[in-house]
């Protein structure tokens, strides 16, 4: 077997089902995307409809079976039964990418209850809903991978984000809770940390704060490798995480930010 034969072999995910939550757009269908090209099948799921079936769309044109699935990630019944349903379809589910967040560019004085309640149940407390759906069964296999969404401000503070930066720091020591606790189990479980990548979201925050847009994406890039980041460079860690790469990985944090935090 040669080299490239080798790494092809590590990276593919033919016969595995993927689901990836808030896959829509940004960094769930770039990620989406590159799992699709290694042969993954995928269950996008979003909350919003129209764009998850354009999505849907998309990653079908790379080869690959995708179906797209209607759930708010916040509601216990619907994660339940979005998980039940994707596994009728497909009799397996082989990895979990906690992608869907939402922010408020707030400070605890600012914030509503309603505005800190909907950042932590979308960031946060849909990891638990759908990871306790999910990881029995991913026991019935002995394995799996769960890769959970985190970010930047999940390992240091930042300026008006208040109730971010608590569910993305959650979100970082969740995932080491629950690597100790499935591992025997053959589960991984890992966090990717991104800085500011180019999407909606990013260009929502200097809505919320009432910045110029160039002027705020000028000093999103302002970091060592001098840009902001790209969906693709967050897919590609997430295909790590999702293959045979990194099957001895798990409860790690990994910073993809352009040196940002550095």
């Amino acid at each position: 077997m040669s080299g490239m034969e080798k790494i092809e072999k590590l990276t593919n995910l033919e016969g595995k089902v993927a689901v990836i939550t808030g896959g829509a757009s940004g960094i769930g269908l770039a990620s989406a995307k590159r799992l699709a090209e290694a042969g993954a099948t995928i269950a996008l799921c979003d909350i919003n409809e129209s764009r998850g079936k354009e999505a849907v769309a998309e990653i079908q044109k790379l080869g690959t079976e995708a179906r797209f699935y209607v759930c708010d990630v916040t509601s216990d019944s619907e994660c339940r039964r979005v998980i039940d349903v994707i596994f009728g379809d497909f009799g397996r589910i082989d990895i979990l990418f906690n992608n869907a967040g939402i922010i408020w560019r707030k400070s605890v004085t600012e914030l509503t209850e309603y505005e800190w309640d909907a950042v932590l149940d979308v960031n946060l407390k849909a990891i638990f809903l759908l990871s306790r759906y999910v990881i029995p069964l991913m026991e019935r296999s002995g394995k799996g991978s769960i890769i959970n969404t985190g970010s930047g401000w999940g390992l240091k503070g930042g300026a008006k984000a208040a109730a971010y930066c608590a569910a993305k720091g959650g979100v970082v020591n969740l995932t080491r809770a629950m690597a100790i606790d499935h591992g025997k189990n053959g589960i991984r479980v890992n966090c990717i940390c991104p800085g500011d990548i180019d999407t909606e979201l990013l260009h929502e925050e200097a809505v919320q704060l009432g910045l110029p847009e160039q002027e705020f994406m000028k000093e999103a890039a302002d970091r060592p490798l001098q840009r902001v980041g790209l969906s693709e460079d967050i897919a590609n860690a997430v295909l790590y995480f999702a293959s045979d790469l990194s099957s001895w990985a798990t409860g790690s944090i990994l910073v993809v930010d352009g040196g940002g935090i550095a």
